[in-house]
């Protein structure tokens, strides 16, 4: 059966940041579904809960587990909510996972620094959007460029966000999780914190760390980002 891939974006952004990675793997025959969590692209005017989040998950990849196995790719936010869910107590229907740029333990010091610093941004002149897009402009190619904030901006359900996954409890979802795993981070990447604690807890995932990128490596990099997609989908086609 053909390898299904489901796409939880990260915070702030939406499922369009996808576009590169379907694109790739609908060249290759791979279905590919990407979804929108509660307060974000589409579904902006939602407030953000940790359940909708994790039910929204929870369908696509129920869905998509109809049709083959499910390689399910989380970034940053998306990635923390889907350790979480991929390491439920009650195993859900995935045959992979990758965690890209979000090898951190989202409480404490440095999630309340990363709070008062997204409420700064939130008071300047359009919310920093003008700051926000002369960095995207200057570090994204062409090719994402676009794509990356085409769904929107959640600035909205930015704080709220934040604040919920404080309750996650990472370490022992990672325990759990018992099929193939990928961390992806950039080098430059700021959630690479944790990243030897992951490394312990999780000892079978495979680490790749990705040269001259930062935490947008989906984005920057979305060839070599694709080209790790393909190693992902070769290695579930061959177990």
């Amino acid at each position: 059966m053909t390898v299904q891939v489901v796409f939880v974006h990260g915070i702030r952004t939406s499922a369009t940041m996808w576009r590169a990675q379907v694109t790739h793997l609908l060249s290759r025959g791979n279905p590919a579904t990407t979804i929108d969590l509660p307060g974000h692209g589409a579904r902006m005017a939602e407030d953000f809960t940790l359940d909708e989040a994790f039910a929204t998950i929870d369908r696509a990849v129920r869905d998509a587990a109809a049709r083959g196995p499910v390689l399910l790719v989380g970034h940053s936010m998306g990635g923390l909510l889907s350790i979480e869910y991929a390491g439920s107590e009650n195993a859900p229907p995935i045959a992979g996972f990758i965690a890209a740029s979000c090898t951190a333990i989202p409480r404490g010091v440095g999630l309340a620094t990363y709070r008062l610093l997204a409420r700064s941004f939130d008071s300047l002149s359009d919310r920093g959007q003008w700051l926000a897009d002369r960095v995207l402009d200057a570090t994204l190619p062409p090719e994402t460029r676009a794509d990356f904030g085409a769904g929107g901006y959640a600035y909205d359900a930015q704080d709220v966000a934040l604040r919920s996954l404080s309750v996650l409890d990472l370490l022992a979802a990672l325990g759990r999780i018992r099929v193939p795993m990928w961390f992806i981070n950039g080098q430059y990447d700021q959630l690479r914190i944790n990243e030897r604690l992951f490394r312990r807890v999780a000892p079978d995932a495979e680490l790749i760390v990705v040269p001259r990128t930062s935490h947008l490596v989906t984005a920057m990099r979305p060839r070599v980002f694709n080209a790790l997609l393909d190693l992902a989908i070769t290695t579930l086609d061959q177990t």
